[in-house]
């Protein structure tokens, strides 16, 4: 029997089908989650502005280090206003591609000014009043490529089972991507041995050429990825509705969802942020006693926690739906941790490495522990910590069902923005909790004495703090609503609603 068309035949194609269900091949996905990390690019690119900023804009080293802090609260704020401007638009080249390609246009102009012409300008406070100046600027055009991540979630595909795919495929990019990046980086610093390294003109000019020519191929391939799907028929209710300021007080008042979500990803953004650079030199250079050991570890667990991490949210999230498979992680991530926490209190790390200057592996019970739970822990993390970007799309969809608003904008900026304002306080947290392990002047290191206090400090950072966020995962999922059965009453209402719409127009 055929099935009955609940649109109008010109709303139909090859990816929409008669029960209200749209896909998209998964190539799309994954080209789509390159604009994610497009602007990951700059991210890791902009990790290094502290040195510009000492060797160059003439800061001293605290100012340096609330500049970061600043400038991600800065970026918290913009959010709202660029989210809005996303909810507003409605043209010809679709909701969400300007935001893209105009976003990545102002990264690579700001960020090739601040780097490339400050240095020039005469010593003194212009220096720094022209860098602030072009980093505000940096970061409205960061806000606008990054909320599109989220926002278009809902218009790619509304199939519960291909949703959580766009978690896996960002997972794996930006895992390769920090991981590869650390050693290229590192590689291009050593080319300008003698002209300062990490603070030479050099250094940021090949690094900024680097990061702009791969956001801007990233970005083309994710534009291309999502235009067939950034048209109005494939999100929302069917056709643009108009939304004020009191549309976004109801929804953050009304919507469970989203207020569930934010509180699950702030408190887990808290806990990974805190496990610092400085944390894992404690870890590592001063517990273990090898400062190259990181690395030989690092080489051996990034692919299979790559693997896992991919195989573990496509199997889990596409089968009990995105809100157990948030639970299901968060369970799995918290008895991984308080294994790694008691291996590291009452174990002895030092036995990790035969040779503490190569950091040579020595396959003992304490290593393979940590790297058995170590890549069991990746699996689990990749659930808990990437799934909420396409969870965003199902609180749009539940917007949608609730009040017949369709305001994706609010969604991921909502999100991003309280991520961001409790992440920012996260090297804070490190640097208190050191302090009171003893270490007021400098952060512990390869030959400073291991007490059992700065054990107990560093596995606090390193797993404490995150599991604290996965009990939080727990308790928000208790009152979450978006259920897999619940996702799919949804789907069926908004099927209703575009239909009415489109009756209408």
């Amino acid at each position: 029997m055929a099935k009955t068309r609940t649109l109008p035949d010109k709303y139909y194609d090859k990816d929409y089908e008669t029960n209200g269900i749209h896909r998209v091949p998964l190539w799309r996905i994954a080209g789509f989650a390159l604009n994610n990390t497009a602007t990951n690019l700059y991210l890791m690119f902009m990790n290094y502005v502290s040195f510009y900023l000492l060797g160059f804009v003439g800061v001293g080293m605290v100012m340096a280090s609330s500049f970061t802090m600043a400038m991600r609260i800065w970026d918290g704020v913009t959010d709202p206003f660029i989210g809005y401007m996303v909810d507003k638009t409605n043209g010809k080249f679709g909701k969400n591609r300007p935001f893209m390609v105009i976003g990545n246009i102002i990264l690579a102009a700001s960020s090739f000014i601040m780097f490339h012409f400050t240095h020039k300008l005469p010593e003194g406070p212009a220096r720094f009043i022209f860098f602030v100046v072009f980093c505000c600027i940096y970061y409205l055009g960061y806000t606008c490529q990054c909320v599109v991540t989220k926002s278009a979630q809902s218009c790619m595909t509304n199939d519960p089972k291909q949703r959580p795919m766009f978690a896996s495929f960002d997972g794996v990019f930006n895992t390769i991507l920090f991981t590869v990046l650390a050693i290229v980086v590192a590689n291009i610093a050593n080319k300008y041995a003698d002209v300062g390294n990490y603070t030479s003109t050099q250094f940021f000019h090949e690094f900024w050429m680097m990061t702009a020519i791969m956001s801007a191929i990233f970005t083309v391939i994710a534009v291309i990825s999502i235009a067939p799907k950034d048209r109005p028929e494939f999100f929302g209710t069917g056709k643009p509705i108009k939304v004020g300021l009191k549309d976004y007080w109801d929804t953050l008042k009304n919507n469970r969802a989203i207020q569930m979500l934010v509180l699950s990803a702030s408190t887990d953004k808290l806990g990974s942020t805190a496990k610092t650079s400085a944390v894992s030199v404690a870890m590592f250079a001063c517990i273990a006693g090898s400062i190259k050991l990181q690395g030989s570890v690092t080489a051996v667990t990034t692919i299979p926690s790559v693997i896992l991490t991919f195989l573990v949210i496509s199997i889990v999230a596409t089968r009990f739906g995105q809100k157990k498979a948030m639970v299901i992680g968060s369970i799995g991530g918290i008895i991984c941790n308080v294994i790694l926490s008691a291996l590291w209190i009452v174990g002895d790390p030092t036995t990790m490495t035969s040779n503490p200057e190569t950091g040579a592996l020595n396959w003992g019970p304490f290593l393979i522990t940590y790297v058995v739970f170590s890549i069991l822990y990746a699996g689990c993390q990749g659930i808990s910590g990437n799934i909420v970007i396409p969870m965003t799309a199902d609180c749009a969809d539940y917007e949608v069902y609730r009040s017949g608003k369709y305001v994706p904008g609010l969604m991921g900026t909502l999100f991003s923005f309280v991520d961001k304002m409790i992440s920012s306080f996260a090297p804070m947290i490190a640097g208190l909790v050191f302090a009171a392990c003893g270490f007021t002047d400098h952060n512990p290191s390869v030959g400073d004495i291991v007490t059992p206090q700065l054990r107990v400090g560093v596995v606090f950072l390193a797993y404490g703090l995150i599991t604290i966020g996965l009990i939080c995962n727990l308790i928000a999922m208790k009152f979450y609503p978006l259920s897999k059965e619940k996702m799919a009453e949804i789907q069926d209402e908004i099927v209703k609603i575009k239909a009415k719409a489109m009756a209408e127009a």
